[in-house]
Protein backbone atom coordinates (compact mmCIF):
# COMPACT_ATOMS: atom_id res chain seq x y z
CA UNK A 1 0.00 0.00 0.00
CA UNK A 2 1.31 3.35 -0.90
CA UNK A 3 -0.04 6.67 0.73
CA UNK A 4 -0.90 9.55 -1.29
CA UNK A 5 -1.82 13.33 -0.73
CA UNK A 6 -3.74 14.84 -3.13
CA UNK A 7 -4.28 18.56 -3.24
CA UNK A 8 -8.05 19.93 -4.71
CA UNK A 9 -9.63 23.38 -4.89
CA UNK A 10 -13.07 23.02 -2.82
CA UNK A 11 -14.99 22.98 -6.28
CA UNK A 12 -12.89 20.02 -7.45
CA UNK A 13 -13.84 18.20 -4.41
CA UNK A 14 -17.21 18.67 -4.57
CA UNK A 15 -17.04 17.09 -8.20
CA UNK A 16 -15.60 14.32 -6.56
CA UNK A 17 -18.49 14.42 -3.96
CA UNK A 18 -20.99 14.31 -6.72
CA UNK A 19 -19.63 11.44 -8.53
CA UNK A 20 -20.25 9.48 -5.34
CA UNK A 21 -16.68 9.15 -4.00
CA UNK A 22 -16.22 6.63 -7.00
CA UNK A 23 -13.74 8.26 -9.64
CA UNK A 24 -10.98 10.57 -9.08
CA UNK A 25 -8.61 11.96 -11.59
CA UNK A 26 -5.21 13.80 -11.71
CA UNK A 27 -3.67 15.88 -14.24
CA UNK A 28 -2.36 15.81 -17.56
CA UNK A 29 1.09 16.28 -16.86
CA UNK A 30 0.46 13.20 -14.46
CA UNK A 31 0.93 10.37 -15.89
CA UNK A 32 3.80 8.63 -14.61
CA UNK A 33 2.58 9.50 -11.20
CA UNK A 34 -0.52 7.77 -12.45
CA UNK A 35 1.46 4.85 -13.38
CA UNK A 36 2.79 4.30 -9.53
CA UNK A 37 -1.26 4.42 -7.96
CA UNK A 38 -2.50 0.72 -7.73
CA UNK A 39 -5.40 -0.98 -5.92
CA UNK A 40 -5.10 -0.62 -2.17
CA UNK A 41 -3.53 2.31 -2.29
CA UNK A 42 -4.57 5.11 0.24
CA UNK A 43 -5.42 9.05 -0.52
CA UNK A 44 -5.96 11.91 1.40
CA UNK A 45 -7.51 14.99 0.36
CA UNK A 46 -5.94 18.75 1.20
CA UNK A 47 -8.52 21.08 0.02
CA UNK A 48 -6.68 24.50 -1.05
CA UNK A 49 -8.40 27.83 -0.08
CA UNK A 50 -9.09 25.89 3.59
CA UNK A 51 -5.83 24.58 3.90
CA UNK A 52 -7.66 21.04 5.81
CA UNK A 53 -8.47 17.59 5.22
CA UNK A 54 -11.43 16.40 3.93
CA UNK A 55 -11.48 12.76 2.97
CA UNK A 56 -9.93 9.66 2.80
CA UNK A 57 -10.44 7.16 0.25
CA UNK A 58 -8.90 3.93 -0.90
CA UNK A 59 -7.75 3.30 -4.96
CA UNK A 60 -9.90 0.38 -6.20
CA UNK A 61 -8.66 0.13 -9.85
CA UNK A 62 -5.96 0.66 -11.48
CA UNK A 63 -5.66 3.94 -14.05
CA UNK A 64 -7.32 4.54 -16.93
CA UNK A 65 -7.45 7.41 -19.45
CA UNK A 66 -10.91 9.77 -19.75
CA UNK A 67 -11.31 13.12 -21.04
CA UNK A 68 -15.22 13.29 -19.80
CA UNK A 69 -14.27 17.44 -18.27
CA UNK A 70 -15.13 16.39 -14.20
CA UNK A 71 -12.74 18.34 -12.30
CA UNK A 72 -11.34 22.33 -13.73
CA UNK A 73 -8.29 24.16 -12.91
CA UNK A 74 -6.69 27.05 -15.20
CA UNK A 75 -8.40 27.05 -18.54
CA UNK A 76 -7.16 23.51 -21.48
CA UNK A 77 -6.11 21.29 -18.00
CA UNK A 78 -7.46 18.12 -17.95
CA UNK A 79 -7.46 15.57 -15.46
CA UNK A 80 -7.25 12.10 -17.95
CA UNK A 81 -5.70 9.88 -15.41
CA UNK A 82 -8.49 8.50 -12.82
CA UNK A 83 -8.56 5.54 -11.17
CA UNK A 84 -11.84 4.24 -9.06
CA UNK A 85 -12.42 4.78 -5.52
CA UNK A 86 -13.97 3.44 -2.70
CA UNK A 87 -14.37 6.54 0.24
CA UNK A 88 -13.03 5.97 3.87
CA UNK A 89 -13.91 8.74 5.82
CA UNK A 90 -15.27 11.10 4.44
CA UNK A 91 -16.65 14.90 5.85
CA UNK A 92 -18.72 16.61 3.68
CA UNK A 93 -19.12 19.75 5.78
CA UNK A 94 -16.24 22.21 5.21
CA UNK A 95 -17.08 23.12 9.09
CA UNK A 96 -15.93 19.83 9.99
CA UNK A 97 -12.89 19.40 8.00
CA UNK A 98 -9.43 19.15 9.76
CA UNK A 99 -6.91 22.13 9.61
CA UNK A 100 -3.59 20.94 8.39
CA UNK A 101 -1.20 23.09 10.87
CA UNK A 102 -3.68 21.23 13.89
CA UNK A 103 -1.82 18.15 12.42
CA UNK A 104 1.75 19.75 12.10
CA UNK A 105 3.55 17.99 14.97
CA UNK A 106 2.51 14.42 13.97
CA UNK A 107 3.06 14.70 10.42
CA UNK A 108 6.51 13.79 8.45
CA UNK A 109 5.93 15.37 5.23
CA UNK A 110 5.63 18.85 5.69
CA UNK A 111 8.55 18.68 7.70
CA UNK A 112 10.80 18.42 4.64
CA UNK A 113 10.29 22.18 4.44
CA UNK A 114 11.19 25.02 7.28
CA UNK A 115 8.25 25.38 10.15
CA UNK A 116 7.41 28.80 8.54
CA UNK A 117 6.81 27.18 4.62
CA UNK A 118 4.98 24.00 5.75
CA UNK A 119 2.13 24.91 3.06
CA UNK A 120 4.70 24.52 0.44
CA UNK A 121 4.24 20.38 1.20
CA UNK A 122 1.11 20.48 -0.72
CA UNK A 123 1.61 22.63 -3.90
CA UNK A 124 1.19 20.17 -6.78
CA UNK A 125 -1.48 18.14 -7.79
CA UNK A 126 -0.67 14.57 -5.70
CA UNK A 127 2.54 13.25 -3.95
CA UNK A 128 3.74 10.28 -2.45
CA UNK A 129 3.21 10.62 1.09
CA UNK A 130 4.23 8.28 4.24
CA UNK A 131 2.14 5.75 5.56
CA UNK A 132 2.20 7.20 8.91
CA UNK A 133 1.06 10.60 7.83
CA UNK A 134 -2.08 8.70 6.14
CA UNK A 135 -2.78 7.64 9.23
CA UNK A 136 -2.74 10.30 11.25
CA UNK A 137 -5.20 12.32 8.96
CA UNK A 138 -7.44 9.05 8.58
CA UNK A 139 -7.47 9.10 12.64
CA UNK A 140 -8.60 12.69 12.41
CA UNK A 141 -10.91 12.72 10.19
CA UNK A 142 -12.58 9.28 11.99
CA UNK A 143 -12.75 11.85 15.16
CA UNK A 144 -9.94 9.60 16.95
CA UNK A 145 -6.37 11.62 18.07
Amino acid sequence: MTAWCLTTSPDNLERTAEHGWTVQGIKSRRRKTAELIARGDKVVYYVTKHVAFAAVVEVTSEYFEDHDPLWTSKPGEDYPWRFEIRPEVVREDPDEWIPAESLYEDLQFPKKWPRENWKLAFQGNIREWPESDYEVVRDALSGGS
